[in-house]
C-alpha cells in the first residue's frame, strides 16, 4: 500500500495518478478556478456538442458533419455512461479524498470513463474528419473540458486518457459506418 495525502492507495498506478492531481491542485489561482469551472460546464451532458451538432445537422452543407457527431454522442454515452462506468465501478479521487474542496457539485456517477471527455473527443474528431480547421478548434475545447475535469479533481487522468482513446473509436466507428451511408445517399 502506498499513502498518499488522506490514506492508502491499493496501487502504484493511483498513487501516481493522485500525486499529478495534487500538484494540479498547487496550481489553483481564483482566475484559473472560474477559467476551469466555465470550461467544464460546456461539457456538462455533452451540451455543448449537442448544440454544435445541430446546428451542424441544420445546414445542407454540414448536415453530414452533425448527424457524426450526435451519432457519436449517442454511442458514446451507451458504451461510456451506460455500460463502463456502471460495470468498471470506480470511485471518482474526490470520493477517495474528500479533503480536497470542490469547486463544482460532486459527481453522484462513477469515474472511469470520464463522461465530459468522452463527448467532446468524440464530437470534435467527427468534425476534425470531414474539416480540418474545425476540427482543430473542437479538439482543442475537447482538451481542455477534459484537463479541466482533472483540475477541478473528479477524474483520474486514466479516466481521461481513457475517454479520449474510446472517443477517437466511437468517432471513427461512425464515421465509417453512418457516413458512408449518408456519402451513398448525397447528405
Amino acid at each position: 500500500m502506498i499513502t498518499v495525502k488522506t490514506g492508502k492507495v491499493n496501487n502504484i498506478m493511483q498513487a501516481l495518478e493522485f500525486q499529478f492531481l495534487y500538484f494540479l491542485q498547487s496550481l489553483h489561482t481564483p482566475w484559473l478556478d472560474r477559467i476551469m469551472t466555465s470550461i467544464t460546464l460546456l461539457g456538462e451532458v455533452g451540451i455543448i456538442w449537442i448544440i454544435i451538432g445541430v446546428l451542424l445537422l441544420c445546414l445542407k452543407k454540414t448536415r453530414r458533419i452533425g448527424i457524426c457527431v450526435l451519432a457519436s454522442l449517442v454511442f458514446g454515452t451507451l458504451i461510456g455512461n451506460g455500460i463502463l462506468k456502471n460495470l468498471i465501478a470506480r470511485d471518482r479521487p474526490c470520493w477517495i479524498d474528500p479533503s480536497v474542496k470542490l469547486l463544482i457539485a460532486n459527481q453522484t456517477d462513477y469515474s472511469f470513463p470520464s463522461g465530459h471527455t468522452l463527448a467532446s473527443v468524440e464530437s470534435a474528431v467527427s468534425i476534425w474528419l470531414y474539416n480540418r480547421k474545425w476540427g482543430t478548434a473542437a479538439l482543442i475545447l475537447a482538451f481542455l473540458i477534459g484537463f479541466s475535469r482533472l483540475y477541478l479533481f473528479v477524474h483520474f487522468p486514466s479516466d481521461v486518457v481513457a475517454a479520449a482513446i474510446l472517443g477517437v473509436m466511437v468517432a471513427w466507428a461512425v464515421h465509417k459506418a453512418v457516413g458512408a451511408k449518408l456519402e451513398k445517399k448525397g447528405i
